[in-house]
């Protein structure tokens, strides 16, 4: 005996209902085309069947409990007819042979505005559903690649994913790596001021329905975001607590891979990367945005006005982008103030201070190794001013000290992790840079060449 199927794909199949009206409809044009009269019975079974589905469609019925909120009825009927060719093939090779030419299953406007036989009021309304204000495309469910009638309209991946049942599979757009880190609000230490910026960047994002679509706010891309801030912070860490707070994937991109000497090939990458990634649930992060969007000096040679319209086109594309960019810089007075001005939310990262450092301390080292019973946090936040990534650093080094001599974690285990840590900056180093902590220093770290 079959196990009984889970109740979302039981609300899925019983999609079939739109798809047998659709394959109704697509026989009804194709024999219209052929200048055939429909017969009486095919009429009657289209009734039927939108009966059927204006079941479906009704508040709080299967196209609700799918999607997770009601539509109108135009904007059910262009949901059907995208979704078809995806979960019933026979819909797309009857779309395919509807359109004469074409390399794809996916249905057209100008095949929706046939198949529904639309007269001209009807037709601009299906052009407003499909605007990009439209409810459909704010809401990630529909990608129109151009406003053209006989361009294809591809349901998203993550309506096919809903729908389905079906995890959603991401892929990293071209020239990007997706950052998995997990985060959380509790592990951010920052001022308030900062905390309550990044809830405000949030907004931007959950409440675009309200204020575009109820309010008839102006609909820009993004949002655009800036962080700014020496390294170690947590810029990039305060970017994976949102993109986990909204349920999306972060992506750093690497400029080193789209940024080109040959003359248009940055603009094609970068089309590629914004084109696969328009729509999706992703953040994308744009490290060093200090050397992107630096203040402009005079233009010397070919090569500079050349680099002053790659940066032009990279603007122009992360402010048209539906999804949230995050760009990153540790030399914030190097920026243009023309470009920041166009991001819709600026967050300084501040240099922790002593009582931020005793918190950062007792969050990164591990919660459950034992500590030496001299072990004081403030000293630790107290002594040496580092920032969070080198703290991160220097508490999982002296972890690992202290495990290979099975010990517990003590003041001489974190003095050398921190040694060691503040060596990475190159320069000289001496005990007092330790501050209080400069006597728990292992003699020998002192004569090492």
């Amino acid at each position: 005996m079959n196990a009984p199927l889970p109740e979302h794909q039981l609300n899925a199949a019983a999609l079939h209902i739109e798809w047998q009206r659709l394959e109704l409809l697509a026989w009804c044009l194709s024999c219209n085309r052929r200048g055939e009269s429909v017969e009486a019975g095919d009429l009657d079974r289209l009734r039927a069947l939108q009966a059927e589905v204006d079941v479906l469609r009704a508040p709080g019925g299967v196209w609700s409990q799918l999607i997770g909120f009601d539509l109108q009825p135009l904007e059910y009927d262009v949901l059907a007819c995208i979704l078809g060719p995806e979960l019933e093939p026979r819909l797309g090779w009857a779309f395919q042979n509807l359109q004469a030419g074409s390399p794809q299953p996916w249905a057209t406007r100008s095949l929706v505005q046939e198949l529904l036989a639309m007269d001209a009021g009807q037709a601009q309304a299906l052009r407003d559903v499909l605007a990009d204000g439209g409810l459909l495309r704010r809401r990630r469910l529909l990608r129109v690649l151009q406003d053209d009638p006989f361009a294809p309209l591809i349901p998203e991946p993550r309506l096919v994913a809903r729908v389905t049942g079906r995890p959603l599979e991401l892929t990293a757009p071209p020239g990007a790596v997706a950052v998995d880190q997990r985060a959380h609000w509790d592990d951010l230490v920052l001022p308030l001021g900062r905390l309550k910026m990044l809830h405000e960047l949030l907004l931007w994002i959950e409440h675009r329905d309200t204020v575009v679509g109820e309010w008839g706010g102006q609909l820009v891309g993004g949002p655009v975001a800036l962080f700014a801030g020496p390294p170690g912070t947590g810029k990039t860490f305060a970017a994976s607590v949102i993109a986990q707070r909204i349920g999306w994937q972060l992506y750093r991109v690497d400029l080193g891979r789209l940024v080109s000497k040959y003359v248009g090939e940055t603009e094609e990458n970068l089309n590629r990367l914004f084109e696969a990634a328009h729509g999706q649930p992703m953040v994308l992060q744009f490290d060093e945005a200090d050397a992107l969007f630096s203040k402009r000096g005079d233009v010397k040679e070919a090569r500079d006005r050349y680099a002053n319209m790659e940066v032009s086109h990279l603007l122009t594309r992360i402010e048209s982008h539906d999804g949230l960019c995050i760009l990153t810089t540790n030399l914030r007075k190097q920026l243009d103030s023309a470009f920041t001005r166009r991001f819709q939310m600026v967050v300084e990262f501040p240099r922790p201070d002593a009582p931020s450092r005793t918190e950062l301390w007792r969050r990164l080292l591990p919660p459950r190794a034992p500590l030496e019973p001299d072990v004081d946090l403030r000293l630790l936040g107290t002594s040496v001013a580092m920032t969070g990534g080198g703290i991160r650093n220097a508490a999982l080094h002296a972890a690992y000290l202290a495990a290979g001599g099975r010990q517990a974690i003590g003041l001489g285990h974190l003095a050398h992790a921190i040694w060691r840590e503040l060596g990475k900056e190159g320069r000289e180093q001496t005990p007092q840079d330790l501050g209080d902590l400069a006597s728990f220093l292992p003699e020998e770290l002192l004569h090492e060449d």
